[in-house]
């Protein structure tokens, strides 16, 4: 193989490292994942969880926190699209990472509902069509790369449960139409409501049952049962979140007038599901860590874990209220409380895993200068 290119000698004064702040920005954007917006997502659906629950001020924070995010990773993803395009264009024809890019879509959802829950629908409406334009691109672009660009391998081997953020987005659109038609008191958009929901139930179906079929068709390594395996559950979640919405929209609409019996048991359906889904997902965490000692430390895939259970948490509140399920509404509020600790022990590992990876990075560059 050829010898790998001598970078280029930048001098430095004798005994002091050169300035490397900018080097360490420019990798840590090149190496950025298109789910990133993941953390934007959890943050923003535990906000709304607290919110819901009654807890204004904790959820007012994240927030803010979430939204601070969504503005950095934004600009990072711009950045590394237009600087590191071979490795943008690699993550956008792989199956195993392409559907992380509709975490954007979903984080601008999030952020929109708590603008809409916080009485600033305006700011939520902007959101959604932003969203909105995002998600026509991704779901028809993502699946024209991979069924008619050639792969090396089959696209089924490389399935996993980030292809679950397709439909956890559109449910997202759901949600966010059904909020813009109780606005505007709009039956178009109503109608965009139950038709997005719609379809989004039938790709959970679909991804579900391919990514199904690769878990029981192909060994499962350690490695492989990756967090995002959680967004089965977050799946379902979003689509009681969106179904909630539509459900508390007046019949005077006559698209939510003719869904309505099928809403009402169809939302009980998946919320029985996304419950069911736990403790199996609980136990491919014990097999991959306990019985396979997988070492467990920050990855971007944690915020998969926590999105879900702040999703469950919320959509289990709201369905609840709408129905007059007086226990779904409970399950809701206690998962509140998995919710928010998950999400401080995720910040907590991912703020070490930064640390530490900023002191190799200045180790390395002293070793350099050495």
């Amino acid at each position: 193989m050829p010898a790998a290119p001598t970078p280029p000698h930048r001098p430095h004064l004798p005994g002091v490292a050169p300035r490397d702040g900018g080097g360490r920005i420019r990798t840590a954007v090149a190496g950025l994942p298109p789910s990133c917006f993941a953390f934007v997502m959890a943050t923003g659906i535990v906000s709304a969880a607290l919110l819901e629950s009654g807890h204004p001020l904790p959820a007012e924070i994240l927030f803010w926190v979430a939204l601070s995010a969504l503005a950095v990773l934004l600009v990072a993803t711009l950045w590394r699209a237009a600087t590191s395009p071979r490795r943008f264009a690699a993550d956008a024809s792989s199956p195993a990472s392409t559907f992380g890019f509709f975490s954007f879509v979903a984080g601008l959802n999030v952020i929109g509902l708590h603008f809409d829950m916080t009485g600033r629908p305006t700011a939520g409406l902007v959101l959604a069509v932003l969203a909105g334009m995002a998600w026509l691109v991704l779901t028809y672009l993502i699946p024209c790369i991979l069924l008619l660009r050639p792969h090396e391998r089959p696209v089924l081997a490389d399935a996993n449960g980030s292809w679950f953020l397709w439909v956890v987005a559109t449910q997202s659109m759901a949600a966010a139409a059904a909020s813009a038609a109780a606005v505007h008191h709009s039956s178009a958009y109503a109608a965009v409501a139950a038709a997005l929901w719609s379809v989004g139930v039938v790709l959970y179906l679909l991804v579900g049952a391919l990514v199904t079929l690769r878990l029981i068709t192909r060994r499962n390594r350690p490695e492989d049962l990756s967090p995002t395996y959680w967004i089965f559950m977050g799946a379902t979640a979003i689509s009681v979140l969106a179904c909630s919405s539509l459900l508390e929209l007046p019949d005077t609409f006559p698209a939510v007038a003719a869904m309505r019996g099928f809403l009402t048991g169809a939302g009980f359906i998946l919320w029985s599901t996304g419950l069911w889904w736990v403790p199996l997902l609980v136990i491919f965490g014990i097999w991959r860590h306990v019985v396979h000692h997988h070492h467990f430390r920050y990855e971007t895939a944690l915020w998969s874990i926590v999105f879900p259970l702040g999703m469950l948490a919320t959509s289990s509140m709201a369905f609840g209220t709408v129905q007059g399920l007086p226990v779904v509404e409970a399950i809701g509020q206690a998962v509140v409380w998995v919710a928010t600790p998950a999400w401080a022990v995720a910040v907590v590992l991912m703020l070490a895993a930064a640390a530490r990876w900023m002191r190799r990075r200045e180790g390395d560059g002293q070793t350099a200068t050495a």
